[in-house]
């Protein structure tokens, strides 16, 4: 404790001189507020989703413009939220009326905040369309809560539960290609509800197949190319709620994702 008058009084130097102190990083978890430069992409308002978000046209598309998602009173705090509510994807049927990012993006900052308000609620976050962070109710495994699917183990202990807002919080970098050929697997390094758990994790593939996103139907999802692609949310007919979405565009040069709370 005795040097940090110390520091105080260099720090006060140093900015008399002209010197840039670096900025506290932003917080992550519920209510996280947008990084300087990011993208509001949920909100809360119908205006924000028509003008950021459209229906992902895949192979087993079966909605139709306008999005059919509703925009609710938040179950838990005051404003508004979407509620993945469309009939296209009733009993399952993901792929039927997913709603995607009209922008697309390679490298990237996230932070999403969810609900479930059923047991075995079930939807997922994609990532360029492609590599999946589960929503899911109830499991625990490879294809469970917080997974990168079928990637990773589940990171339950970290979900609050059916009724309550959870947070994701991650930092992207898409794939590496020289040449048309992948040298470089995409990466994320994910934060649920404020609790590091995945770090630097390599993504080998798209799965689901083609109905589940971009190169799903390539080389059983493993002809992964190099095109970007939008955020994804997956209706699959569950009552999911979303909130508070933004993304940050970066370039991640070096093959690392991690990034301190």
């Amino acid at each position: 404790m005795k040097s940090l008058p110390r520091l105080t009084a260099l720090l006060t130097a140093l900015v008399g001189l002209g010197a840039t102190v670096p900025a506290a990083r932003a917080e992550i978890g519920l209510g996280a507020k947008p990084l300087p430069g990011a993208e509001v992409l949920l909100d809360g308002s119908r205006k924000t989703l028509d003008d950021q978000w459209t229906y992902w046209t895949g192979p087993r598309f079966g909605s139709a413009l306008p999005i059919k998602w509703k925009i609710v009173d938040d179950p838990v705090d005051r404003g508004t939220v979407l509620q993945t509510d469309d009939p296209a994807a009733t009993l399952g049927k993901y792929g039927a009326a997913d709603i995607v990012t009209k922008k697309a993006y390679r490298d990237f900052r996230l932070h999403i905040e969810f609900l479930v308000t059923k047991p075995g609620g079930n939807s997922g976050v994609y990532l360029q369309n492609r590599y999946e962070i589960q929503i899911c109710d109830s499991d625990a495994t490879k294809h469970g809560m917080g997974a990168v699917i079928n990637e990773t183990p589940s990171p339950y202990f970290a979900y609050k539960g059916l009724g309550q807002w959870n947070a994701y919080d991650l930092q992207f970098r898409a794939a590496r290609f020289k040449d048309g050929k992948r040298t470089e697997p995409a990466m994320v390094t994910l934060y649920f509800n404020g609790i590091k758990v995945h770090g630097n994790q390599t993504i080998n593939q798209v799965w689901g197949g083609a109905n589940s996103g971009l190169d799903g139907g390539n080389d059983g999802g493993k002809g992964i190319t190099d095109v970007p692609g939008g955020l994804k949310l997956q209706c699959e007919g569950h009552d999911v709620r979303y909130r508070n979405a933004w993304i940050k565009e970066l370039d991640l040069v070096r093959p690392a994702t991690d990034f301190k709370q």
